[in-house]
């Protein structure tokens, strides 16, 4: 539960399209003395750099899309697998130069089709994606047309680009591809080096959104911000997720200075809805936002979630929003973070449809909790499997793995639960087992297909040291590594309550959820 602030003066409405009803009048005041305690048991760093900000204090869904299989169309699956293998050539989407002159070029020669329509830009460490799904779903179920571009996929390159709640079709994917294709080649001529394989997916989501054309966009920044190339657009509304440490080679080994780069898309007069953070994150992103003249509305003071309950498939909330409270919203996803995913979202989209700026009227509450029971987040403690229960997390980092293994432990209940994980060589390998150790009474080690795996062996010898030899299975390819984990949950007598957590990589999820049936 989060100290939440009270309700404020309304504001005079806009003219954007009416969403909302009328706060009740009988919504009344919390005292003067609430909100002093509220914000004098906060950093006192924080309260200088917030003398010179705005802070946004109100006063007073789409069908469920699941991850996309390969065409069943031979020609189709063909023309999608020249592109993939034409998009792979390029630098991967690890590899970060820190310049916008590539991609602001394509945007040049495109058009400028990212400023056909109004977007929220997201970033952080973790819940990027679900917050994005999340976000999605409410605009959808307020009838905006959305389009929504987020990374990495878990099964198919087609998820990335999203229009009206589900991945585009193969087909538009590789239509929209060639469409832009001659002027990638002409700005590939003109710079130092060709445009990057996710540069050129940036330039498809925003050249796509604007044919459709989309009433708003949701866009995940790739990695970081300042130089991510999702960040040609002036979103109006930029959000940040809780930053942690990961790509710490390339964004920093501090909370502080991966915020510094993450606060690149807070954008002059933007609304910023910022997670809760560490205090010098915060410290990193208020200070950006005075510079800029954003507004703030923080978790916890301006907006959060007031209760929370484990609900049979996933769990029941109060959130307080921007215009005032929402009961009985129903997310069908596990977790305490999943929570303050949606109440992240929520003042999003609020933000968006000026709440607690123009208006002071909240959401209608009957579609927002439409929206949020439609919500999926696929890879993300999702159930693949009964009789053992199979549930697959894309925790791939210590902050993830430590939400993962919290939420299982709520909402499933096992008696005994078997871990495989296949983790990418680049991370922090050692910190995401730790997480998991407390939860996992036997982990199975595996590597996925793709070259950033970590070995199966190298991995193994760390795990060895985090769990013990007689706790660990060595097994390097994944489909033998789930056989080994199913075997061990399905052991007779005390254990017939075990499950199965796949995990380490969205990759090895994807790969996971491909064996399981899943797609």
């Amino acid at each position: 539960m989060s100290d939440l602030p009270p309700n404020g003066t309304p504001g005079d409405p806009d003219d954007r399209p009416d969403p909302l009803y009328p706060l009740d009048s009988s919504d009344s005041l919390d005292s003067f003395e609430e909100i002093i305690e509220a914000e004098t048991q906060r950093d006192p760093d924080l309260a200088v750099i917030e003398a010179g900000s705005r802070t946004l204090r109100t006063q007073g869904g789409p069908p469920e899309s699941d991850v996309p299989a390969r065409p069943e169309d031979p020609e189709a699956d063909k023309a999608l697998r020249e592109v993939e293998g034409e998009l792979a050539g390029r630098w991967g989407e690890t590899k970060l130069e820190p310049s916008l002159d590539r991609v602001a070029a394509l945007m040049d020669v495109l058009g400028e089709p990212q400023r056909a329509y109004p977007s929220i830009h997201i970033t952080g460490t973790n819940g990027k994606t679900s917050t994005a799904r999340m976000i999605e779903a409410l605009l959808g179920a307020f009838e905006l047309r959305t389009g929504r571009y987020t990374s990495p996929h878990v099964q198919s390159v087609t998820e990335r680009i999203s229009l009206d709640g589900a991945p585009v079709s193969a087909e538009r994917f590789v239509e929209t591809y060639r469409d832009i294709a001659p002027y990638v080649e002409m700005v590939d001529a003109r710079q130092e080096h060709r445009l990057s394989f996710f540069e050129v997916l940036t330039g498809m989501a925003y050249a796509a959104f604007a044919d459709a054309p989309v009433d708003a966009a949701v866009v995940e920044v790739g990695m970081g911000g300042s130089w991510d190339a999702t960040n040609v657009i002036d979103a109006g509304v930029a959000v940040v997720m809780p930053i942690d440490l990961d790509h710490t080679d390339r964004l920093g080994t501090t909370p502080a200075e991966i915020a510094t780069e993450k606060a690149g898309i807070i954008k002059p007069d933007a609304t910023v809805i910022m997670a809760q953070q560490p205090v010098d994150a915060a410290q990193v992103l208020l200070r950006k936002a005075v510079e800029v003249g954003a507004t703030v509305a923080r978790e916890g003071l301006e907006f959060g979630v007031v209760t929370r309950q484990v609900a049979v498939g996933g769990q029941q909330l109060t959130l307080r929003g921007l215009g005032g409270e929402y009961p009985e919203v129903y997310l069908p996803l596990h977790g305490a973070h999943q929570a303050h995913n949606a109440a992240v979202a929520l003042a999003a989209v609020e933000a968006f449809f000026g709440v607690g700026a123009q208006r002071a009227e909240p959401l209608d509450i009957d579609t927002v909790r439409k929206a949020f029971a439609a919500v999926a987040s696929p890879g993300r403690l999702e159930v693949v499997r009964r009789s053992p229960t199979v549930v697959l997390d894309a925790a791939h980092n210590p902050a993830g793995a430590r939400a993962a293994a919290g939420a299982i432990g709520e909402a499933f209940q096992f008696s005994r639960l078997i871990g495989v994980v296949g983790a990418s060589g680049d991370k922090n390998v050692r910190g995401l087992l730790e997480a998991f150790e407390p939860v996992f009474a036997e982990v199975v080690v595996t590597q996925n297909s793709t070259h950033r795996a970590m070995d199966a062996d190298e991995l193994a010898g760390i795990a060895v040291e985090v769990f013990g030899e007689d706790r660990v299975q060595v097994e390097p390819r994944l489909p033998d590594a789930l056989e080994a984990a199913i075997t061990l949950a399905e052991e007779e007598g005390e254990f017939t309550g075990a499950g199965v957590l796949v995990t380490g990589s969205v990759i090895t999820v994807g790969e996971a959820r491909l064996l399981l049936g899943k797609g």
